[in-house]
């Protein structure tokens, strides 16, 4: 897979393969859009260490512009699909004990201006499509959520990029550089799913 997306590092093709996977993970959040992000950023450390050169600086900010563009054009038509389809939505949330409690946490964190709560939830597991389709069920204004979806997006792209590259550059552009990468991406999203379990914190923190 290095070598794959390392002869793609070069060519617009690695910004759609990318763009296309962050875009879509809000519907389908078993993507591994992170990993996808992490290993695109690995491979393009070890295109600059074997020219001996700092040539991946350019590719690395493309890496983030375009991930975290996509990220919040995902959040918004998710955003906008929930707002439309309310109901169906609202009866699919129903039936799930922690997707209830996840929009109320949510709406409740929105109100009093914890908005950090979703740039949170976006490193946890599935976070991200919580947060997009009940913002959009209980009809939050955009205005309310869009500002910390673009921080939430763009939070995750830098450390997701700044992973892949620091790995590749300090443990060589191999499996093992992606894995430790990969499992320190994994550890965030643990620890954001223990803090969004905890909504009050967040709230004070935020206040």
């Amino acid at each position: 897979m290095l070598e794959q997306l390392g002869a793609l590092a070069d060519t617009p093709w690695i910004y759609v393969i990318v763009g296309l996977s962050v875009l879509l993970d809000v519907f389908l959040p078993v993507l591994p859009s992170g990993v996808l992000v992490i290993t695109a950023a690995t491979a393009a450390a070890g295109s600059a260490v074997s020219a001996h050169s700092a040539s991946a600086f350019p590719h690395l900010c493309a890496l983030v512009a375009c991930a975290a563009t996509a990220s919040v054009l995902g959040d918004l038509v998710a955003y906008r699909l929930a707002w439309r389809g309310g109901d169906r939505f609202d009866r699919a949330i129903a039936r799930s004990r922690r997707l209830t409690t996840a929009q109320e946490r949510l709406g409740t964190a929105l109100l009093r201006g914890g908005g950090a709560l979703v740039v949170v939830a976006r490193f946890a597991p599935a976070g991200r499509s919580v947060v997009s389709l009940g913002a959009g069920v209980t009809h939050r204004r955009v205005r309310e959520f869009l500002p910390w979806s673009a921080l939430a997006g763009l939070s995750w792209a830098v450390y997701s990029v700044c992973l892949g590259y620091f790995g590749g550059r300090w443990l060589g552009a191999t499996w093992i550089g992606t894995a430790v990468s990969v499992l320190a991406l994994f550890l965030a999203g643990a620890g954001a799913a223990f803090l969004v379990r905890r909504p009050h914190r967040l709230e004070a923190e935020a206040g």
